[in-house]
């Protein structure tokens, strides 16, 4: 009697998710910034309705109308002094990257400097900047200087703890591979532990960048006589609300816009980072 075999079904083999085309990530884009344009849209609208309905006074509120007639009419004295904030920006967060990420390298190389200098970082970032702010001013007088020392105060901090836990979030198993194979300490710091670290970095980059505009802001509050924070602290004390509500947002795009490059730069050099995938992925059905 002959014994019937059943067929085996083949096995799933894994399909390979093709990567999307250029369209479907500018229509992934597109479909992801519909709900903040949205709110800010819903946000424009309810601006408009307080001040058309006239329930704030316009000297407290000004109208959309009228703070984009500030921006249109004055735009050439809007864009000096936001390109002197810019600049402070730029240069106190790029100061602090550098000097952040060699700090960072000497504290996980050596636990005795971490010791004796985390607790310094954190007094350093837990004084408010307002109240040093003046002091830099009495040091280094009216120019460009404490607005720049206060960004990189200010942005510091960010840099370093990210980068701390970034160095020290390799996989040990890589480290004792790498001394396994006989790589030098300087050799497994290129090709393993700065590698490793640049998603904490990147974390800590855009938080930075943020936090540069306000201490460069905060600096041209103390003493200056350019920059958006002059701008704002002038309109402020004349009551010119919609040069203040101007200034606001010119200095809220330049964050947005410096957090968005960024985080282009961190997309450039990081695709390989899970963070960074889109649908380039191996499934199995």
């Amino acid at each position: 009697m002959s014994q019937s075999v059943l067929p085996v079904p083949p096995s799933p083999s894994p399909q390979r998710v093709r990567p999307s085309g250029a369209g479907e990530r500018i229509a992934r884009a597109v479909e992801a910034g519909k709900r903040p344009v949205a709110l800010l849209a819903g946000c424009g609208v309810l601006w408009w309705a307080v001040a058309a309905a006239e329930l704030v006074e316009p000297y407290l509120v000004p109208s959309p109308g009228a703070t984009l007639d500030v921006l249109t009419g004055k735009a050439g004295y809007l864009w000096h002094h936001t390109w002197v904030t810019t600049y402070e920006t730029l240069l106190g967060f790029l100061i602090a990257s550098v000097v952040g990420v060699f700090a960072a390298v000497v504290m996980v190389r050596s636990s005795a400097v971490e010791r004796t200098l985390y607790p310094l970082l954190l007094f350093a970032q837990v004084v408010p900047k307002i109240a040093v702010a003046p002091l830099f001013v009495v040091w280094l007088g009216f120019g460009i200087t404490p607005k720049i020392l206060i960004a990189v105060l200010i942005a510091f901090f960010p840099v370093v703890i990210s980068m701390v836990t970034g160095l020290k979030a390799v996989d040990p198993e890589m480290l004792q591979l790498s001394a396994t194979m006989g790589a030098k300490p300087w050799q497994t710091f290129v090709k393993i532990r700065f590698p490793a670290s640049l998603p904490h970095l990147f974390s800590g980059l855009k938080v930075a960048v943020t936090l540069a505009v306000t201490g460069a802001v905060v600096g041209e509050f103390v003493g200056a006589n350019e920059g958006l924070g002059y701008v704002i602290l002038q309109a402020n004390g004349n009551l010119d609300t919609p040069m203040l509500f101007a200034g606001l947002l010119v200095m809220s795009l330049i964050g947005v816009v410096l957090f968005a490059l960024v985080e282009a730069a961190e997309k450039l050099l990081l695709p390989w980072h899970a963070s960074r995938r889109d649908t380039d992925v191996t499934t199995t059905y």
